[in-house]
C-alpha cells in the first residue's frame, strides 16, 4: 500500500496509528488521506459546516449508490461520498456535475469492504461445525441448513470526511483534504459535521425507502393498538440512558435489535427472523414471563422527534404485529426519554424486512442447469431482482444491453460510465431523471465494468452470498419509470409486454424535452425517439359488399405487433418435443410422471391469422345514404420498422372468469420474411369510396353506437383480454355490463376478427369528438361520469398526458390526488417548456425489406403474467445468452417456442446502426 502523506502536527498521534491500524487490517485504503492546514484550516472547516444539514427519517439519502453511476460503498477503495447538504451520493468526480458553486463542499465517504468469517469468527459465535458440515436441511440459518450471509460475512466499514471542491477548469473536481471519522475522530469536528454524518451513515437511505415504498403498497396499513390508551405503567424508578452505548437486553446482555417494553421499561431483544438472523427474543420471552400483561414495546434506535417514524409492536395475541401508538411520546418520558434531538440508529423492522426479502435467494437451493457456462464481461452483466422485478430486468436487458445498437449508442458510454451527456444533471437532480438513469442502467450493461469474475457453474449461484461490489440494483430506473403508475410503483409482478409499451412512451417524452443534453448524431434537427426504431403502421382496407366500393386508412403508428394463436390449427407432434417445463416439474419432483403432449402453432398461421380477411356485419355507409352493408376487412403493414417486436397472446379467461395460459408451442423460425404483408394501397381497377362522402361521416353501425365504460374496458383487460377485444365486447351488450360483456367474450372469442381494432365509426364505435387540443372529449366525458370525483378540466389534462390512454389516465389521476392541482399545473408548465423543442412534424418512419432475423426472446413461467417468473434470452455474436435476474449464461436450448415476446431486427439493417442515435 502506498504511504499516505500526513501534513499536521496537531493530531493526536495515537489517533493517527490507531486509524492507520484499521485501514491496514481492512484492506480498505483511505487514497491519500491529507490533512492540509497550510491551506485549508480547520477554521475553514467550521465555515463550511454551517451548510450541514442533519438528515430526518423523511429526507431522501442516497448512500449506498451513486446517482450517476452503480458504484457503491463496496465498489472501489474510494466508496462513494455523501453531500452533507443536499444527501446526494456519487463518486468523487461526479460531485459537482452540474453545479454552479464555487465553494467547496463537506461530504462523508463511505467506504465498505466484505470479507469471509475466519473459522476462529465462527467457532467464537457457536457456529463452528456450520462452515465445514454439508446442509441436510432444506433451510437457511437453522440446524442442519444452509449459511446465511450474516454467518459467513462480516461487512467491515469505514468512514471520511472529505472537503471536494471544483478543480482549476471548472469541471473536473479535486479532493482539497480527508480526514478519517469514527468514534476517536468524531470529536474533533464541529458538532455540525459529526451530527450530519452521522444521520447519513445511520439512514435507511433512498435504495430501503424505495423498497420499502413499495413494500408497503401491498401491506394493510398499521392499526392503532387498542391497548395504548390505557396502558398498565409500572411505577418501579427505571430511567433510560440516552446513550445508545448503555443499551442492552437485560436477559442475554445483546446490544443489537433492542425493544424497550412501554410498561416497566424492560430491555431486551427482538424475535429471530425466519433465517436465524435477529435478536435473541429477550422481549418477547419477558413478555410471555409477565403474564402478558404489557404487550406493548418501541424498537430503541428508531425513535426520532418525528415520533410517526418509530417502531412499535404489540404482542398481544388478537394484534401480534407492527401497530400505532399515539401516546409513544408521553409514555417515553415517563421513561425519562425526551424525544426533543433525538436521530435514528438503527434499522425498523420493516427496513429489515425488506432487506431479508431481497436477499434471500429462492432458486438457490435445487437450482438446475449445471450444464450451463457462466459468462460475464461487456453486455454480459446481470440484473439484482427486487423482489418481483424480472419483468423489468428482462425488458431492461432487451432495450439496453446490446441487442439494439441504436439505444446501447444513445443510453450507453463509450469512455467508462460517466462520459455520455445524458448524465449531465445536477445531483439533486439525477436519481428522478428518467434519462439519466436509463443512461445510468445501459453504461453498466454495455460496460461489463461493474462484472464479478465468472463462476464456476450456475448450479447454485446464491444472489445473496454475491459479492455487493459486482451487484447492479436498477432501483433507481425502476422508481423513475413506475412512480406515478398504479401498478408498477408496486413490489407485484407486472406484465412484462405492458412494461414495454409504458417505457416507451416515458421514454419518448423525455427524449422530446432534454434540450441540448440529446442532439441527433447524424446532424438533423430533429430528435428520433425509442419508439421510432420500433414503429410500424397499418393499412385496413375495407371493401363494402353493397358495391365493391373500397376504403384505405392508415391505423396510427403502433410499436408492438400482438398476435392471437388460433388454436384451430394447432397440430399434434408425432414425437414429444423437448419440453421447457422439464425443469419446473424436476424441481416438482415430478419426474415419474408421463409428459402432456402439447399442440403446435406455427408462427406463419399466427400472421395468417392476424392479416387474413375478415367480415364485419351491419356497417352503415354514407355513400350509399346510410344504407346498411356488411363488409370485408384486412390489415397490411405500411412501413416495416427496423426492430419488429411480437407479443404472443398465450392467455385466456378460463371458466373461472380467471386469466389461464394457453398450453401450445409456438414454432419460430429464426428468419422470417413479411415482404407478403406488405401493403400496396388503392390499386388500378380499384373503385374507392368518393371522397366527398368522407365528411358526411364513416361507415357507422346500423344502431346508434353505445359509448364504452371506461372503467369496465379496464376491468375486462385485468382479466387478460385484449383492447380490441373487451371494447367488441362492452359495445355489443350496451357499453357497462361486464357480466353480459363476459357472456359475449365466451361466445365470440374465436371469432377471427375478435382482436381487430373496430372500423372506424364501425360495430359499436361512433365518430369521437376532438378538442382543440386533440384530446378525444368522448373518453374525457366517459372518465368524468364513471370516476365521479375529477372535473372535466382535470380529466382532460390527464387524458392528454397519458396520450389519450383512458386507463393510464385514470391511474395518473388517483395516483396525484394529494396535490392534483399542483401535479396539473406542473404538467402544464411542462408542456410549454417542451413545446419548442417537440418536432412541428414527425419525421417519416423508416422502411425496408421485410425481412427479420430473430434476436432476443422474452419468456414467462406462470399461470399469468402478473405472477411467475421472467426471463430473457438474447443473441449475443451469434450465440444465445439467457439473462435470468443476476444469472447469465450460455444458453444451450433457447426456449423459441414458449417465448411470451420476440424480438426481430431488419435484415438490411445488421451492422448498420442508425446514424440518428
Amino acid at each position: 500500500m502506498e504511504t499516505s502523506r500526513i501534513e499536521a502536527n496537531c493530531i493526536d498521534d495515537y489517533h493517527l496509528k490507531s486509524q492507520l491500524s484499521r485501514v491496514s487490517l481492512c484492506n480498505i485504503h483511505l487514497t491519500t488521506i491529507s490533512i492540509r492546514y497550510n491551506n485549508l484550516t480547520m477554521e475553514e472547516i467550521t465555515k463550511l459546516a454551517s451548510k450541514c444539514r442533519v438528515a430526518t427519517p423523511h429526507d431522501t439519502v442516497t448512500n449506498s449508490e451513486c446517482v450517476y453511476t452503480f458504484n457503491s460503498p463496496y465498489t472501489s477503495d474510494h466508496g462513494i461520498v455523501v453531500n452533507l447538504q443536499t444527501f446526494v451520493g456519487s463518486i468523487d468526480e461526479m460531485a459537482f456535475t452540474k453545479s454552479d458553486d464555487s465553494e467547496p463542499g463537506l461530504f462523508v465517504r463511505i467506504c465498505k469492504q466484505r470479507v469471509a468469517k475466519t473459522s476462529d469468527d465462527t467457532a467464537m459465535e457457536g457456529n463452528d461445525t456450520a462452515a465445514t458440515t454439508a446442509a441436510t436441511k432444506l433451510g437457511v440459518g437453522v440446524e442442519g441448513g444452509f449459511q446465511s450471509d450474516q454467518e459467513k460475512y462480516e461487512t467491515i466499514s469505514t468512514y471520511s470526511i472529505v472537503v471536494i471542491g471544483k478543480g482549476t477548469d471548472g469541471s473536473s473536481t479535486s479532493v482539497r483534504a480527508e480526514l478519517p471519522y469514527n468514534d476517536n475522530t468524531k470529536n474533533d469536528f464541529p458538532m455540525a459535521v459529526s451530527q450530519s454524518a452521522d444521520s447519513i451513515i445511520h439512514h435507511s437511505g433512498l435504495a430501503v425507502q424505495q423498497d420499502l415504498s413499495a413494500w408497503e403498497l401491498d401491506a394493510e396499513p398499521k392499526p392503532v393498538s387498542k391497548y395504548a390508551e390505557n396502558l398498565p405503567f409500572v411505577e418501579n424508578g427505571v430511567k433510560v440512558s440516552p446513550t445508545p452505548s448503555d443499551w442492552k437486553c437485560e436477559k442475554s446482555g445483546d446490544n443489537q435489535n433492542l425493544w424497550l417494553n412501554l410498561s416497566d421499561g424492560f430491555i431486551g431483544g427482538g424475535r429471530k427472523n425466519w433465517d436465524g438472523s435477529g435478536g435473541s427474543n429477550g422481549a418477547l420471552d419477558h413478555f410471555i414471563e409477565t403474564g402478558e400483561k404489557y404487550p406493548l414495546v418501541v424498537k430503541l434506535g428508531t425513535i426520532t422527534e418525528d415520533i410517526s417514524t418509530a417502531d412499535c409492536y404489540s404482542y398481544a395475541k388478537d394484534e401480534d404485529g407492527p401497530v400505532i401508538i399515539p401516546n409513544l411520546k408521553q409514555l417515553l418520558e415517563k421513561r425519562g426519554i425526551m424525544v426533543a434531538g433525538m436521530q435514528k440508529t438503527v434499522k425498523s423492522t420493516a427496513e429489515l424486512e425488506v432487506e431479508l426479502n431481497a436477499t434471500y435467494a429462492f432458486d438457490a437451493i435445487t437450482e438446475k442447469g449445471a450444464n450451463l457456462i457462466p459468462v460475464a464481461g461487456p453486455g454480459l452483466q446481470g440484473l439484482q431482482n427486487l423482489g418481483n422485478s424480472c419483468y423489468m430486468n428482462s425488458v431492461a436487458q432487451m432495450l439496453f444491453s446490446g441487442p439494439i445498437a441504436e439505444l446501447s449508442s444513445r443510453y450507453g458510454a463509450s469512455d467508462g460510465v460517466t462520459s455520455n451527456p445524458l448524465l449531465e444533471v445536477s445531483p439533486t437532480s439525477a436519481s428522478n431523471d428518467l434519462l439519466c438513469q436509463a443512461s445510468k442502467l445501459s453504461s453498466a450493461l454495455t460496460s461489463g465494468l461493474f462484472c464479478g469474475p465468472v463462476p464456476d457453474s450456475v448450479e447454485v449461484s446464491d444472489s445473496s452470498s454475491s459479492d455487493p461490489k459486482h451487484r447492479v440494483a436498477p432501483r433507481m430506473f425502476k422508481h423513475v419509470v413506475g412512480h406515478d403508475h398504479v401498478d408498477f410503483k408496486t413490489g407485484q409482478q407486472q406484465d412484462a409486454a405492458q412494461y414495454f409499451q409504458y417505457l416507451l412512451e416515458k421514454l419518448d417524452r423525455a427524449e422530446l424535452g432534454a434540450g441540448d443534453r440529446l442532439k441527433s448524431k447524424d446532424g438533423s434537427d430533429s430528435i428520433l425517439t425509442t419508439s421510432h426504431l420500433f414503429s410500424y403502421k397499418t393499412e385496413s382496407r375495407l371493401e363494402c359488399e353493397a358495391d365493391q366500393l373500397i376504403k384505405y386508412k392508415e391505423i396510427p403508428a403502433e410499436t408492438m405487433l400482438s398476435l392471437r394463436i388460433p388454436m384451430s390449427k394447432a397440430t399434434t407432434p408425432d414425437i414429444e418435443m423437448p419440453d421447457l417445463k422439464k425443469q419446473k416439474s424436476e424441481e416438482s419432483g415430478e419426474e415419474g410422471k408421463e409428459k402432456k403432449v402439447v399442440p403446435t402453432v406455427t408462427f406463419e398461421a399466427c400472421l395468417d391469422e392476424w392479416s387474413a380477411s375478415t367480415t364485419i356485419d351491419d356497417l352503415r355507409w354514407p355513400h350509399l345514404q346510410n344504407s346498411i352493408s356488411s363488409a370485408t376487412s384486412r390489415s397490411r403493414f405500411v412501413n416495416f420498422p427496423r426492430y419488429l417486436l411480437v407479443h404472443m397472446q398465450r392467455y385466456e379467461i378460463g371458466d373461472d372468469w380467471q386469466p389461464r395460459k394457453i398450453e401450445v408451442n409456438i414454432e419460430v423460425p429464426e428468419e422470417i420474411s413479411l415482404q407478403d404483408l406488405k401493403g400496396t394501397g388503392p390499386q388500378d381497377g380499384e373503385k374507392l369510396v368518393p371522397e366527398e362522402s368522407e365528411g358526411g361521416g364513416e361507415a357507422t353501425s346500423a344502431p346508434a353506437a353505445p359509448t364504452v365504460d371506461e372503467g369496465a374496458l379496464v376491468q375486462l383487460m385485468d382479466m387478460g383480454f385484449t383492447m380490441n377485444g373487451c371494447k367488441r365486447a362492452l359495445t355489443a351488450v350496451g357499453g357497462s355490463n361486464i357480466e353480459a360483456a363476459m357472456n359475449w367474450v365466451f361466445e365470440h372469442s374465436q371469432d377471427p376478427d375478435f382482436n381487430d381494432p373496430l372500423p372506424e365509426g364501425g360495430a359499436g364505435t361512433q365518430e369521437s369528438a376532438s378538442s382543440d387540443s386533440g384530446v378525444d372529449e368522448g373518453v374525457v366525458m366517459s372518465l368524468v361520469e364513471n370516476l365521479g370525483c375529477f372535473t372535466v378540466d382535470q380529466v382532460r389534462a390527464a387524458v392528454k398526458h397519458c396520450a389519450g390512454a383512458a386507463d393510464r389516465a385514470a391511474d395518473w389521476l388517483f395516483s396525484h390526488m394529494d396535490d392534483l392541482d399542483g401535479a396539473i399545473a406542473a404538467l402544464e408548465s411542462s408542456a410549454t417548456a417542451g413545446a419548442s423543442s417537440e418536432p412541428k412534424t414527425k419525421p417519416p418512419l423508416e422502411d425496408g425489406e421485410g425481412k427479420y432475423s430473430l434476436v432476443g426472446l422474452v419468456s414467462h413461467i406462470g399461470k399469468n403474467t402478473g405472477s411467475g417468473h421472467y426471463v430473457a434470452h438474447l443473441k449475443k455474436d451469434g450465440k444465445w445468452v439467457i439473462f435470468n435476474d443476476e444469472k447469465v449464461a450460455l444458453s444451450k436450448d433457447p426456449p423459441i417456442q414458449h417465448a411470451y415476446m420476440y424480438l426481430f431486427q431488419r435484415n438490411d439493417t445488421a451492422g448498420s446502426p442508425h446514424p440518428a442515435y
